[in-house]
């Protein structure tokens, strides 16, 4: 399986094309755009949309958003001021003819303080040309149905979705406008975005993408989490890497993203996952491998056959290890001569007693002699059964004693 999958790891994956900031955006300070591969159709655009809050302690909002133009369809760079004050956040989204966002939107970047504040006014707050709103209110939710709608009279309306770090997209519906007493002028739409999702809407018209400013929501997923509308085209906020270059994504400067095109970045992720796969199919493998054997093992000692007179392979030991402790040898009992009598004890038929006896039987037995203590040996003659008391006696009374201790041997 191997030979198929290394050849993966060297394939060259073909992007559309990718741009990149040639520095850090500063506040007030001028920012280049740079297009790379041939494949992009001119001319091309970008868009950058203030995300989040003011920085500004009194919530005074200078930020516009950016919609800019490159000066030519052959120009691959751009270059303007950015008029955005220290530490505000944005993200931008890069286009050519063939669409909107077919360049990749980049992650939330942050611009960095510089000397200059001249490009804004920190006591004026600014306003789009036209305000829109949506139904319900503050709320988008996975495949549930709202309405974006607005009571200025504008031309050729139109929408866009940016999901940070992920895809960028045209609202659909908006030329098929209809009137709502208390909403005015709008459209239904659908979102076919997972719950979870960071989605920026932006409003335009015919002075172009961002007249009407922009709302932030994050996609619910509703009461009944219905997920009907979704598929493998649902727009994502982790399609691959995000575009943009790098640049700062905090207000400390740290984090970058990369210069990618969106949705035909993905290198990174296809390497990554083509490495990961190989080496979980080696651990598959391995660990196959080491089952198989110990079941083999196994099954070879539960066949082996068991030997109850012999010791087993490996098992040494000592003669002297397989014997019992002395005290608990076996001893043979041996029946005395009832016709043979001695003063000392039972004896043998030739003269010697029993103790004797049985010390010259156990001379050859390993260890010390054991010592036996003389015994007598009384045996009691049977007199036979007894017979019946005479039907005219009376049976004796029989009067138990106690002992009287009198013949007791110190």
């Amino acid at each position: 399986m191997l030979p198929f999958l290394i050849p993966l790891l060297f394939v060259d994956f073909a992007n559309a094309y990718s741009w990149h900031f040639e520095e850090t955006p500063k506040q007030c300070g001028d920012v280049t755009v740079q297009i790379s591969g041939s494949d992009g159709k001119g001319p091309y655009r970008i868009l950058i949309v203030p995300y989040g809050s003011t920085p500004f302690a009194n919530n005074t909002e200078v930020r516009v958003i950016q919609n800019k133009e490159f000066a030519s369809d052959s120009a691959t760079s751009i270059t303007f001021q950015l008029p955005f004050p220290a530490n505000s956040q944005y993200v931008a989204v890069v286009s050519d003819a063939t669409g909107f966002g077919s360049g990749g939107t980049s992650v939330v970047g942050s611009v960095e303080d510089s000397d200059d504040s001249s490009c804004y006014d920190a006591s004026k707050t600014v306003s789009p040309q036209f305000n829109f709103s949506i139904e319900p209110e503050n709320q988008v939710v996975q495949c549930q149905s709202m309405r974006i709608f607005w009571f200025n009279d504008i031309t050729d309306p139109s929408f866009i979705g940016i999901i940070p770090g992920g895809e960028s997209f045209t609202v659909p519906g908006s030329d098929n406008l209809t009137q709502v007493a208390s909403q005015g002028t709008g459209f239904s739409w659908t979102p076919n975005i997972r719950g979870g999702t960071t989605l920026l809407l932006v409003g335009g018209d015919s002075g172009g993408i961002g007249t009407g400013g922009s709302v932030l929501n994050t996609v619910s997923n509703g009461i009944n989490n219905d997920g009907s509308c979704l598929s493998d085209d649902s727009p994502s906020s982790t399609p691959g890497t995000p575009a943009g270059g790098s640049y700062a994504t905090s207000t400390s400067g740290s984090g970058t993203g990369s210069g990618s095109s969106g949705g035909s970045s993905n290198t990174g992720a296809i390497v990554g996952g083509v490495v990961g796969g190989v080496v979980a199919i080696l651990a598959v493998v391995l660990l196959l491998f080491f089952l198989r054997r110990r079941s083999r093992l196994h099954r070879q000692q539960g066949e082996k056959p068991v030997d109850l007179l012999h010791d087993d392979e490996g098992d040494e030991r000592s003669p002297r290890d397989a014997e019992l402790p002395q005290y608990y040898e076996p001893e043979p009992f041996i029946v005395p001569d009832p016709t043979v009598a001695s003063d000392s004890g039972r004896g043998s038929s030739d003269g010697r007693p029993i103790s004797q006896l049985l010390s010259d039987r156990s001379a050859g037995r390993k260890g010390p002699m054991r010592t036996l203590r003389p015994v007598n040996i009384i045996q009691h003659d049977d007199a036979g059964p007894s017979g019946p008391p005479p039907a005219d006696e009376e049976e004796p009374e029989t009067v138990e004693l106690p002992p009287a201790y009198t013949n007791i041997r110190k």
